[in-house]
């Protein structure tokens, strides 16, 4: 059998050498005071570490802001932090510390897509200007509700082709008014393919444990492919798509983007 590839053999080359000197070891900020490696941490991995006490939620969700505030501004790949990803991520620390867990995902930061509808502080927009000012939807997403009840903390929204690439017919992969180019976090000049682009680079680049896309023809696939990572698109009807901006209702759906299998099919059965 062949040796399983390291993906941190080849990912943000390009990123971390544009940030030299941000470690001496040259991976930023991997480990941070999370008590955790986040780079290529899986699901299975932050749960075990979350449950033996080597770290917290909290910590895990200020390690990630820490890599964001670092790494992001080369890759365009996230448009908004949640305010409230803290204290969401503190009270889950308190339900593990009584003994309530509320699904696979307790405690695990995930970043959404933005045109998943989500009724906090944040926006959805699907990347574009005319809905920036947009009254905050009454209610989650299907999708956001069953991360929620898993115990996911909703970490902030990523940047995509504007209106999903229902925009023009020669449009930009990854490219929105609200965002910017998101970036390949392989090659930066490369493009990184399909409008979950911001989902897939986030995750890629470890700026995230998990994120979710959607996909109308290869908007999950394709950004998995360039970056990375396993993209799945759901069965059509598997997953409501309610709260979700479409282009096509007959096709989109939405999907788990992460760095492995088994994280996919945790984020699926949520």
């Amino acid at each position: 059998m062949n040796k399983p590839i390291d993906r941190r053999q080849f990912l943000g080359a390009a990123v971390l050498a544009s940030l030299a000197g941000t470690s001496a070891s040259g991976r930023v900020l991997a480990r941070s005071s999370t008590g955790v490696d986040l780079e290529e941490a899986t699901v299975a991995s932050l749960q075990q570490a979350m449950a033996t006490g080597a770290t917290t939620s909290k910590a895990i969700v200020q390690g990630y802001l820490a890599r964001i505030k670092a790494i992001d501004p080369k890759l365009n790949s996230i448009v908004e932090i949640n305010p409230d990803a803290l204290a969401i991520a503190s009270e889950r620390d308190r339900e593990r510390r009584v003994g309530t867990l509320r699904g696979a995902l307790h405690g695990i930061p995930v970043l959404l897509k933005d045109n998943i509808d989500t009724a906090d502080k944040m926006k959805t927009t699907a990347g574009s200007l005319a809905l920036l000012d947009a009254p905050t939807p009454q209610r989650d997403a299907f999708i956001v509700a069953q991360l929620r009840a898993a115990g996911a903390v909703i970490l902030g929204k990523t940047n995509l082709s504007e209106w999903a690439n229902y925009r023009s017919d020669s449009s930009s992969s990854g490219w929105s008014a609200r965002g910017g180019q998101t970036r390949n976090p392989y090659v930066l000049d490369r493009s990184p393919c399909g409008s979950s682009s911001g989902s897939a680079a986030a995750t890629s680049a470890n700026l995230t444990a998990v994120s979710i896309g959607t996909e109308t023809n290869g908007s999950i696939i394709c950004p998995s492919a360039n970056t990375g990572l396993v993209g799945l698109k759901p069965t059509l009807g598997l997953v409501s798509r309610s709260g979700i901006i479409p282009i096509a209702a007959s096709q989109d759906t939405a999907g788990p983007m992460t760095r492995t299998v088994a994280d996919a099919a945790v984020v699926l059965g949520a």
